[in-house]
């Protein structure tokens, strides 16, 4: 892995391939290697970045000071550092809504986005009730010390996790931090980007599994389609919230499409599973 110092912090982040750089920006509770199946496919074509953000991975803590402009500013350090040019930057979910705050803060090092089963922050996409449910389980999470991440909490699988990503899940589950995690989901439920959206001046696709349960197709994906201007909104049939794992395979077919320049084919309602 490389590291660059950003705001005090170490991040640290891997890098391969030759090509227009693709940056991979990870959930809560993951790092890096969230998006394995997607380094390994695209760097034939793009130099493909991913980070482990301040708290994550092999990055160093993140300060309890951090508010959510200074992750942006972490992450545009590791664009521009690497990066010969503004980049495609994909982010899914926690991450989703950090490569919105980077458009916020550095518009200049952004070409095209790709935001994937996210959120404009719990407080900008979710009922009231709803961000107090899960600020409820954060706390609770906190609570329960010893005890590692879920990575089969309901709702980010359709079917549950893939087999083959069972190993790589619990290995990422193990090195989660839980006081990062909890820094950072706090931040969520009190974040409200929704003035972001109409905003946006660069191509977009969005990507969300019809069967998303954490930031749902109808609620969520509809309200980004409906506010970004241009929006692509290709829909993966019974498939969940972490897309990028349990549909992988269609999930990088639509990076690689969109990021090459093209607009991507979007599946019809009734394509065969992702696991079919």
């Amino acid at each position: 892995m490389e590291v660059v110092r950003a705001h005090g912090i170490d991040i640290a982040y891997v890098s391969a391939g030759h090509g227009p750089p693709l940056v991979f920006v990870h959930g809560a509770a993951g790092d890096h290697r969230d998006w394995a199946p997607q380094l390994r496919a695209l760097a034939d074509e793009f130099t493909v970045i991913a980070w482990d953000e301040p708290g994550a991975g092999q990055s160093g803590d993140v300060p309890d000071s951090f508010v959510l402009a200074d992750y942006a500013h972490c992450l545009a350090t590791v664009i521009a550092t690497h990066a010969a040019g503004p980049a495609c930057v994909v982010g899914l979910s926690w991450g989703g809504t950090l490569a919105l705050e980077l458009y916020r803060h550095h518009p200049d090092v952004v070409r095209r986005l790709v935001l994937a089963d996210t959120y404009a922050g719990w407080k900008g996409s979710l009922s009231g009730e709803e961000v107090q449910a899960r600020v409820a389980g954060v706390q609770s999470m906190l609570t329960d010390v010893g005890s590692p991440f879920d990575p089969t909490l309901p709702g980010l699988f359709a079917a549950g996790p893939p087999a083959e990503f069972t190993s790589l899940l619990a290995d990422i589950a193990r090195d989660v931090r839980p006081h990062s995690m909890a820094h950072a989901l706090m931040l969520m439920a009190d974040t409200d980007q929704r003035d972001i959206l109409p905003t946006i001046a660069v191509p977009t696709l969005l990507i969300w599994g019809d069967n998303d349960a954490r930031s749902p197709l109808e609620q969520v994906g509809r309200q980004f389609e409906r506010a970004i201007p241009g929006a692509t909104l290709a829909v993966i049939p019974r498939c969940g919230h972490v897309s990028n794992l349990e549909c992988h395979s269609e999930f990088t077919r639509l990076v690689r499409e969109f990021c090459g320049g093209a607009v991507p084919r979007p599946n019809r309602p009734d394509s065969p599973s992702c696991r079919s």
